[in-house]
């Protein structure tokens, strides 16, 4: 059984092992002695009991692994790349947070402003398991910065989260399938990297899929970390085709623009973050752009256990 599950549980045993001491003690005392204590103990149970309800919804095959997040500008021109290095910010501060190591697999700077693409490693327990509820297209509508006439604009940027694979799980990846290009990297990373053709991309020709990445030095390292994305990928695909809402991401009609978004951030002519799958929204737009972004994955979760 895994940690996270195990952990609550114990929890929940030492608190009742304490509430029968309590109650023992009472029975002596005076109930007026240990009632503080006794509610203590409620709420700690109740929230171990909570943590523990949430734990159970992340029981998929690859929830408890490492996550692969890439994210790609939409619509909206420069804001979209501004808004997808917001992105960025946010998912590495949430991160961040929990705990998680974070590794830049592939980061393409864009030179107006934000980014051309990126892709994150987070590292750590469940953290596909969480960061699953953020696939999808997020929407951003505020006073562009770039626009000299201050003008409202709407922009675009998509999230892919994809599972960190283990040696266990076997996908057809043929060479033959395989069209590998290798490259300078284009993102921070010393003289070296920039120097060298250490960059990576993989498209896998039966499906179109692609990976870029750029994070190591030696070509050998990104060329297998790629392949461990494309996997990923794969298997993401696969999963799309018995699930609806995963369509929109890998089906030939998905577009990154107006329309597709599941969570739109509205900083003009009001502040509000609303999830429209599940209507969980706030004004506190500074605090989700942070990392604060459990309420909405919390809840994305639990409606989609029911």
């Amino acid at each position: 059984m895994a940690l996270g599950v195990v952990e609550p549980i114990r929890k929940v045993d030492a608190a009742l092992e304490e509430i029968e001491i309590n109650c023992e003690l009472g029975a002596e005392l005076g109930v007026e002695q240990v009632e503080a204590d006794l509610t203590r103990l409620e709420a700690d149970i109740e929230a171990a009991l909570a943590k523990l309800d949430f734990r159970v919804m992340l029981g998929g095959p690859n929830d408890a692994t490492n996550a692969f997040v890439q994210i790609t500008p939409g619509a909206g021109g420069v804001d979209s790349c501004d808004w997808a290095g917001i992105l960025m910010r946010m998912y590495t501060r949430w991160a961040e947070e929990k705990g998680y190591t974070i590794e830049i697999m592939e980061f393409d700077e864009e030179p107006e402003g934000g980014i051309r693409g990126a892709t994150l490693r987070i590292v750590g327990p469940f953290a596909f398991g969480y960061l699953k509820a953020e696939r999808g297209v997020h929407r951003l509508v505020r006073i562009s910065p770039f626009d000299a006439n201050a003008r409202r604009q709407t922009a675009f940027a998509g999230v892919d989260v994809t599972p960190e694979l283990g040696d266990d799980v076997k996908v057809d990846l043929r060479d033959d399938d395989l069209e590998i290009t290798t490259m300078r990297s284009g993102g921070a990373g010393g003289q070296h990297v920039n120097k060298t053709e250490s960059a990576v991309r993989i498209r896998h020709i039966p499906t179109g899929l692609v990976v870029r990445c750029d994070s190591q030095r030696s070509q050998h390292k990104n060329r297998e970390m790629g392949k461990q994305m494309l996997k990923a990928k794969i298997v993401a695909m696969k999963e799309a085709e018995r699930d609806k809402e995963l369509a929109s991401l890998y089906g030939s009609k998905g577009e990154i623009a107006f329309g597709s978004q599941i969570r739109s951030y509205v900083m003009h002519p009001y502040q509000m973050v609303k999830d429209h799958r599940t209507d969980v929204e706030t004004g506190n737009i500074n605090a989700v752009l942070d990392g604060n972004i459990d309420r909405f994955i919390e809840e994305y979760l639990r409606r989609k256990a029911k």
